[in-house]
């Protein structure tokens, strides 16, 4: 049985090990991190159903996990990591589609529906999807994460499963990309 508790911003061991604890554990966990998750995957995909859709299979294959009896020591590092590999192998599968074309189809559109944003900010936020685009994946999933998502360094490398050192380089190197195309003071 699954011994890990998952809270907001920790993971921390619970008593109860029963088969309840890890249907509340998962909903826990889906409660404080399905909207952290999607925003993250449309940022990445720039497609809000296929977003949808790869956090839906993110939480599926954590529940198969945790079906199995296997625990999870850090249920956030767990499901970005699950997350990470479900964009790659979804990538993989478009690879024939180009950035431009998958742009031109999908557009951004921002995860919060409650407001229209202002046609400046709209464009201001393609323009930022369309830079981040001309880098290359590593650097642009370091500075999405990092940036974007507020993750630190230590946890997008242990999301990722590389060195703090490797992400911070990416990080920088990304960065540096950025300002060589102009783009004000990062």
């Amino acid at each position: 049985m699954v011994e890990c508790r998952v809270m907001k911003g920790q993971d921390h061991t619970s008593s109860d090990t029963g088969e309840g604890s890890v249907e509340r554990d998962f909903l826990a966990a889906y409660d404080d991190y399905s909207a952290e998750l999607f925003r993250h995957c449309v940022v990445r995909v720039r497609d809000r159903d296929l977003a949808k859709d790869l956090v839906q299979e993110t939480f599926a294959k954590t529940w198969d996990y945790l079906a199995r009896g296997k625990t999870i020591d850090h249920a956030r590092a767990f499901l970005y990591r699950t997350l990470h590999n479900a964009i790659v192998d979804t990538m993989r599968k478009k690879r024939e589609s180009s950035l431009d074309v998958m742009q031109e189809d999908f557009g951004f559109d921002p995860p919060d529906e409650s407001h229209e944003p202002t046609p400046e900010v709209r464009e201001e936020s393609k323009a930022a999807l369309r830079l981040l685009g001309t880098l290359d994946e590593l650097y642009r999933t370091a500075i999405v994460m990092r940036y974007v998502d507020g993750l630190s360094p230590r946890e997008i490398a242990q999301i990722l499963g590389v060195t703090e050192n490797v992400i911070s380089v990416r990080i920088h190197r990304g960065l540096k990309q950025l300002r060589s195309m102009g783009v004000g003071t990062i």
